[in-house]
């Protein structure tokens, strides 16, 4: 009696793993087999080079927005911090003893306490709104901003007067230059007072700053507006004692910023905010990340329209085989059996195409990330010569699932659907008769 369950039981194994691989050998064959109507292989072929093609652009146009990222990030990274902490309302904030306590934590290597605001900024007749940044004596330590100037040099004052560091573009717009003799004049209103229509210049602070230094970031909102000065001019300036409108952070070599920025948050409480540097930059990066994925959406769309050549593959396959339909009913298959065929040859129409396109896209973005094959432009116009390529292995991913996905839909449609017209028992038994 244990013999014969035994035996049954294999037997099961052996009839199940022929239901599962019978079906796919058959496809298989039909796949790369001629077929009687060339019409049917050239459709077939038409079909996996639609998935190849599109699969190459998913893959290279998801990997060319991951190095924009990358490079948008590594030019940010010069001025903004590790991490950043701002009053969750309220422009500015005092840093007590104990937020200085928490700032000297385990992952902490430095710190810049900084306040900033807006002012007017004037050099002799020429006169624009600028951003106006008071910085500590650490912010040297805590930036790379020696990497960034393009002339002079960062100090921000002596004993004898107070200096400013700006970017290229404000520096253009006050027709300016680093170590100018005549000193800049700073306007700011002063807070909780009323303007004076009679006699305005009275309603504002100012304070002189000497132009030291000019950096360049090639991003507009820096070289165009901002403005570095000490922080005790930044206080005088807009008529503040001990506040700061945020606490830069310079993190050590070997800390994660997740988990300091987690450990600062929970011990800050619910009146600050911690942001990292993506999040600091939270607009551009949002709207980098916007634009891959309806890219990447667009480029489904396209897939989509490619594998619509399964169903015409399909259907004229079915056709062509209702003899050998005819066959595997005769041999006792039934319509589970025969519908897997078919079902088994779309899938393997968008499976190869997908490996195919995945191997052939990692092959260009290597080629493009290594010799940059594909210039943007005129060399120098740009920040950089050719485009950035970073491949991203989740992206690779969801490229695969989302093709054999559609391809899965694509061929299930006609089988399923349209098979009963062509492969169906009551078809065929009209056939016979």
């Amino acid at each position: 009696m244990a013999v014969e369950n035994e035996f049954d039981c294999q037997l099961s194994t052996v009839d199940c793993q022929l239901k599962m691989n019978f079906p796919f050998f058959i496809a298989r064959r039909y796949l790369f087999s001629k077929k009687s109507h060339n019409a049917i292989n050239i459709i077939s072929m038409v079909s996996v080079c639609g998935v190849v093609v599109a699969t190459i652009a998913l893959v290279c146009a998801l990997s060319v927005f991951n190095g924009f990222n990358d490079l948008v990030a590594s030019m940010f990274s010069s001025l903004d911090p590790d991490l950043k902490i701002t009053p969750k309302s309220g422009k500015v904030f005092e840093p007590t003893k104990e937020i200085r306590e928490l700032l000297n934590a385990e992952g902490v290597e430095s710190y810049c306490e900084v306040l900033q605001d807006n002012a007017l900024i004037k050099y002799r007749e020429r006169q624009v709104i600028g951003v106006i940044k008071g910085v500590d004596d650490n912010y040297k330590e805590l930036t790379s901003i020696g990497d960034v100037l393009v002339d002079g040099e960062f100090i921000l004052y002596d004993e004898v007067a107070n200096y400013t560091t700006m970017g290229i573009g404000l520096a253009a717009a006050l027709g300016i230059n680093a170590n100018f003799v005549s000193p800049l004049e700073i306007y700011a209103p002063k807070r909780n007072e009323s303007v004076n229509l009679s006699n305005p210049s009275t309603s504002f602070n100012l304070e002189y700053a000497y132009i030291r230094g000019v950096f360049r970031m090639n991003q507009q909102v820096y070289d165009e507006e901002y403005m570095i000065v000490p922080l005790s001019l930044a206080r005088d300036l807009f008529a503040y004692e001990n506040e700061v409108s945020a606490i830069e952070i310079k993190l050590a070599g070997n800390a994660r910023s997740s988990s300091v920025k987690k450990e600062l948050s929970k011990s800050l409480g619910d009146n600050f905010v911690v942001k990292d540097r993506f999040e600091q930059q939270e607009a551009s990066f949002k709207m980098m990340q916007i634009e891959k994925w309806m890219t990447f959406l667009i480029l489904c769309f396209i897939l989509a329209i490619a594998l619509f050549n399964v169903i015409g593959s399909l259907s004229m396959l079915m056709i062509e085989k209702q003899d050998d339909v005819k066959t595997l009913r005769n041999m006792g298959a039934d319509d589970t059996l025969i519908r897997r065929i078919f079902l088994f040859e779309g899938w393997m129409i968008s499976g190869f195409g997908a490996l195919i396109g995945i191997v052939i896209g990692l092959a260009l973005c290597l080629l493009q990330q290594e010799l940059g094959l594909i210039k943007m432009g005129t060399a120098g116009a740009f920040v950089i010569d050719s485009y950035p390529v970073r491949v991203v292995f989740s992206d690779i991913v969801i490229v695969f699932v989302t093709v054999v996905s559609i391809g899965f839909l694509s061929a299930w449609y006609p089988v399923y659907h349209l098979g009963d017209r062509w492969i169906g028992k009551k078809y065929i038994l009209c056939i016979c008769k």
